[in-house]
């Protein structure tokens, strides 16, 4: 043992069972060695600890423990001591947070995120976790900054636009919300004090007679086609009718009862079918759970209804438009249909009801399912009546209104030997 200046050349002339102190010279630190036992030289450090003389070990002699660097660790380890605190333990929290990362504490999240939400609203959460967040997937979270968040949300904003980037900030922070209460070592939620991307307003549109008439009338009898003509006379959301069961359905009583776990608002829901609804109905497959697709999403995940509603409805609109241009005469430009939403359809069935049709507001309430105004105060809580026999005569005189535009539609004829209503067509002179 001997108290020598380390450098490397000392380090090199080290000797098996030998070991050296730094001394000698402007920049040593007491307490701050290296030895060899057998093989590599290896850097340490010595301190007093609740009256015990402490070893530590820095690292090995290479990269990236030279003299130098080993030597400023061991001046911040001996300053971590001063402190009061224990640089073994340090070292092990630091290697607790080194191993939450991204990709992990994401993974623990999604498990425990499932039991509390609904199918929908996990699937879209793990895909921005697992996908849109990949980028920071190998970051542990103890070391995820404000700025890390602001940036990649900028750049999400600028990829997928304003609602992706919203909805992406919101399922990581409360991915940060959840990892702080669990303990994890995260001084803050990154995520606060990020710039929020200004979501557009919601949607008004609304469908006119003859949009609605034209829809229906390029419907193709498959699954796409009904479930869509099912979100027109049923006013359900998409995925309701999507992911529809055949146990749900009571075809003597022609109710359809959403169970509470498959609705937006977490309540049970009894929509009376009219007859139209009813004939869309397809012949129940054996073995068929859903009424509509029912195919695995992946290897042991639960089983799904219908699936590829953007292929589908990209597939609707190009005929839409061809059909619109066969129809068209020579010196036309035909536009296409105006941009729709499938949950358009939802909103056209209710205001037609409540503005044409003379539907009362709750009852309007009730078909869409809504729990507002009286239905959400006290008088909700007591009025449990579901209002049965206003909703069938409401749908009934919803699906009247629809099959009287579409018969009286004048785009009806594929062939182009019906007349052709230019306010219809949408035609640009």
């Amino acid at each position: 043992m001997a108290n020598l200046g380390i450098s490397v050349r000392t380090v090199q002339s080290l000797g098996p069972g030998e070991t050296i102190w730094d001394a000698d010279h402007k920049e040593a630190v007491r307490g701050f060695g290296v030895r060899r036992q057998r093989g590599t030289p290896v850097y340490v450090v010595k301190f007093r600890a609740f009256g015990r003389q402490r070893f530590f070990t820095i690292g090995p002699h290479g990269s990236p423990w030279t003299p130098e660097k080993a030597r400023k660790e061991a001046k911040r380890l001996l300053g971590l001591v001063a402190e009061g605190k224990d640089p073994a333990v340090e070292r092990a929290l630091a290697a607790l947070q080194a191993a939450d990362t991204f990709r992990k504490v994401a993974e623990e999240y999604l498990k425990t995120a499932k039991q509390k939400q609904r199918p929908r609203t996990h699937s879209e959460i793990e895909r921005y976790l697992l996908v849109t967040w990949k980028p920071l997937h190998p970051l542990p979270v103890s070391h995820i900054g404000r700025r890390h968040v602001a940036t990649r949300i900028a750049a999400i904003a600028t990829d997928h636009g304003a609602v992706t980037a919203a909805r992406a900030r919101s399922a990581l922070s409360a991915m940060f919300n959840w990892a702080i209460r669990e303990g994890l070592e995260i001084p803050a939620n990154p995520v606060l004090g990020t710039n929020r991307p200004a979501e557009p307003r919601s949607r008004e549109r609304t469908l006119t007679d003859g949009e609605l008439a034209e829809i229906w009338t390029g419907l193709g009898d498959d699954d796409y086609g009904r479930i869509v003509k099912l979100l027109i006379l049923t006013a359900q959301r998409r995925d309701e009718v999507g992911g529809m069961r055949w146990a749900e359905l009571d075809s003597s009583k022609r109710v359809w009862t959403i169970p509470g776990a498959r609705t937006k608002n977490h309540r049970e829901h009894a929509v009376p079918l009219t007859d139209s609804a009813m004939s869309l109905l397809p012949p129940r497959g054996e073995n068929r759970e859903h009424v509509f697709g029912d195919g695995p999403r992946r290897e042991g995940d639960e089983h799904r209804g219908f699936s590829g509603w953007s292929k589908s409805k990209a597939t609707l609109n190009a005929r839409l438009l061809a059909r619109r241009q066969k129809l068209a005469r020579a010196d036309e430009t035909i536009a296409p249909l105006a941009d729709w939403w499938l949950h358009d359809l939802r909103r056209t069935a209710a205001t037609v009801m409540a503005d044409r049709l003379g539907v009362l507001p709750h009852i309007v309430e009730a078909v869409l399912n809504h729990v507002s105004g009286h239905r959400a105060g006290v008088a909700g809580v007591y009025n449990l009546a579901r209002y049965e026999a206003e909703m069938r005569a409401a749908l009934s005189a919803w699906a009247d209104h629809v099959d009287r535009i579409v018969r009286h539609s004048s785009v009806i004829d594929l062939e182009g030997d019906a007349p052709v209503d230019d306010a219809l067509l949408g035609s640009e002179k």
